[in-house]
């Protein structure tokens, strides 16, 4: 256990999840997260499949524990037509093939946070790590991701990642009983912007004259990118377990 009040602090590198992984990654889960993941969620992690992920390690450990995770962030590659943003990118309907990277999870043991890591050299380490994988496929147009709405510090750490809330699921989740809102935040790349930028707005008016789509305009109540829009409930996740703490 690491001592908060020391001046030391750990030198933590990044790598991808491996299978030696295995344990750590569900043990950390069941630590942080409200939700109960399968086995086979924590098998696809570890062997790659389906989703891409990275690992925070201490290597100032003088131990074997040194190339142990102490963090991790999980995603998975989604067809922006297949997500629940789709009508973010129709001012950009030419491109079929459009891609957005979701944050399935992401944490850091409680030892590392209490030194104030989480939020600030870890966490936002690996994010980096997300956005750059993200930038490095041509066609995908942004990193996102929910939060639940009473996690602050969630909200403040993707604010000041400068990822942008773009709207509020009501009672999206579901947990011990009680009904929670979601926010969810995006962080554009490759081009990718809000479609209340001026570019976007022209590039959708032109797409819906050249397509006559009308069904392509995008039906907000707010139009402005520090601001929540609002928007048709979506998908819930009913969650259980004792430990309510949701970080993404």
């Amino acid at each position: 256990m690491l001592d908060p009040r020391s001046e030391i602090y750990p030198t933590i590198e990044y790598r991808p999840i491996q299978p030696t992984d295995l344990e750590a990654l569900e043990k950390i889960h069941l630590a942080l997260f409200p939700i109960r993941y399968e086995r086979g969620f924590f098998l696809n992690v570890v062997n790659g499949h389906g989703i891409v992920s990275w690992g925070a390690v201490d290597t100032s450990r003088s131990d074997d524990r040194r190339d142990q995770i102490i963090g991790f962030v999980t995603t998975r590659m989604i067809a922006a037509k297949d997500s629940e943003i789709e009508d973010l990118f129709r001012y950009n309907s030419s491109r079929k093939d459009l891609t957005l990277v979701y944050i399935l999870t992401l944490g850091v043991v409680d030892s590392y946070r209490n030194l104030g890591i989480e939020f600030s050299l870890a966490a936002s380490s690996l994010v980096r790590e997300v956005v750059k994988y993200a930038a490095s496929i041509p066609n995908c147009r942004g990193v996102y991701l929910h939060v639940i709405s009473y996690n602050q510090p969630a909200i403040s750490f993707y604010k000041k990642m400068l990822f942008k809330l773009v709207r509020r699921l009501p009672m999206f989740y579901y947990i011990r009983g009680q009904h929670y809102d979601s926010y969810l935040f995006v962080y554009y790349v490759n081009g990718g912007r809000s479609p209340c930028s001026p570019l976007a707005f022209v590039k959708m008016l032109v797409a819906k004259f050249w397509t006559k789509e009308d069904h392509c305009n995008p039906r907000w109540t707010r139009c402005q990118e520090s601001n929540t829009l609002l928007a048709p409930q979506s998908n819930k996740r009913i969650i259980r377990g004792d430990n309510t703490r949701c970080h993404v």
